[in-house]
């Protein structure tokens, strides 16, 4: 057994499950409120970007909140690092907060204006980047590396719960008084979840070092510098963030925008999307939940490179069934493979990452899926004006399978383990 995969091994066990910890379970109330704020937001900016602008401006405006979110993320895990992470994400959700709260008083006592949303977007996708490497980085520091897994499903469900309800309930405050509602909506779940964090409360660290209290002396160009170095050096760590990026590239296109073209390709119109995607959703809720019941996998590292292959496999193969039922069913196993994956890997780098290099770890796997990812669909979109649908899914499945080939490479993933 490596070092490293010793390391994955607590010496003590846990006194009870994740879902029976007090801290752990307000932590996952206040992040599944703080999901749901999201998505009534992201709603409501989209519909007060239309009521008062062009459709060229409204993807402006609701695409102008992702560029200081993607260009800061790293730095906020610096901060998160430098600062502790209870301390940013209170002040980060604080702040949310206020200019959630700020923009529905705006929209109530003004007809609204182009510079007022994208003001709103800028400054909410800044905070955004201090919050979530933060947020992202707790579970660590308020429960043992044996509950990791159980966390990260449990985090899975908030994501994915939250996704669903939050469009119903803006269209439903929208439908009440328009989108000052959902945005008032929207702080409200904000301004609890702030509550619910403040009575959140870390463990103490194994070098006795206070769990708010600033670590170093070091320049932040520094510190950021050497949490790559971290990342790239660490044998568990590097080839799973690198395998992580990967799969995740090679999924973003054909799930976000990929569906909607083999649907069309299809004539299976909006209807047969619709169920395509909630075959998906159904299949990644069900791992989220198996994750969050079992809380441990045996033969972890090979599991996950399992599933990343099988998950690999079922994006090529989604324009090659000529079923509706069966592309629904296909995509129900990619959804619960890749599921697994994507836990499994979460929970193997947050249980290998030092204390002090947390907030920046998480900053470089939310990177990815937030900054990155969304640049690959004009890419998927090119291939799929020049090759067809086919090419795209297939280079979509090889660039994910890449990632399962990084970590069948590597000997440490394929023998970690965890507690």
């Amino acid at each position: 057994m490596t070092d490293c995969t010793r390391a994955l091994r607590p010496e003590h066990s846990a006194v009870k499950p994740a879902y029976k910890d007090g801290t752990v379970m307000r932590w996952l109330a206040a992040y599944t409120l703080s999901i749901l704020g999201d998505s009534i937001y992201f709603m409501a900016l989209g519909w007060a970007a239309n009521r008062i602008a062009g459709p060229a401006e409204v993807g402006l405006i609701v695409a102008s909140g992702a560029v200081p979110r993607a260009l800061l993320m790293l730095g906020g895990g610096v901060i998160a690092d430098r600062f502790g992470p209870r301390r940013v994400v209170i002040g980060s959700d604080a702040v949310r907060f206020v200019i959630i709260a700020t923009a529905a008083a705006a929209l109530a006592l003004t007809p609204g204006h182009v510079w007022l949303l994208i003001t709103v977007a800028v400054v909410f996708g800044a905070v955004d980047a201090l919050f979530m490497p933060a947020v992202g980085a707790l579970p660590p520091r308020i429960s043992t590396p044996d509950q990791l897994v159980r966390i990260q499903g449990m985090r899975a469900l908030a994501v994915r719960g939250g996704n669903t309800m939050g469009p119903p309930l803006a269209g439903f405050a929208m439908g009440i008084s328009g989108p000052e509602a959902a945005f008032a909506l929207a702080g409200v779940l904000f301004g609890v979840s702030l509550l619910l964090l403040l009575t959140v409360r870390m463990r103490p660290l194994e070098q006795h070092q206070d769990a708010d209290a600033p670590v170093r002396e070091n320049s932040a160009r520094r510190d950021l510098v050497e949490g790559l170095i971290f990342v790239r050096r660490h044998k568990l760590i590097g080839p799973l963030v690198l395998a992580a990026a990967l799969s995740e590239l090679g999924f973003a296109g054909p799930l976000n925008i990929g569906f909607v073209f083999l649907a069309s390709d299809r004539d299976w119109g909006a209807a047969g999307m619709g169920w395509i995607v909630a075959g998906f959703g159904g299949g990644a809720a069900a791992s989220a939940l198996m994750l969050a019941v079992l809380g441990r996998l045996p033969k972890a590292g090979y599991v996950l490179i399992t599933t990343t292959l099988v998950t690999s496999t079922c994006i090529a193969l989604f324009p090659i069934v000529p079923e509706l039922g069966l592309t629904v069913a296909l995509a129900a196993l990619a959804g619960l493979t890749g599921g697994i994956a994507g836990g499994l890997a979460q929970a193997f780098i947050q249980t290998a990452t030092d204390h002090a290099y947390l907030g920046r770890v998480t900053a470089v796997t939310s990177l990815t899926a937030l900054g990155l990812a969304p640049l690959t669909f004009p890419a998927f979109g090119a291939l799929v004006s020049y090759g067809g649908v086919a090419m795209a899914f297939l280079a979509g499945g090889v660039l994910s399978a890449i990632g399962m080939i990084v970590c069948l490479a590597s000997s440490t993933v394929r023998k970690a383990e965890l507690a």
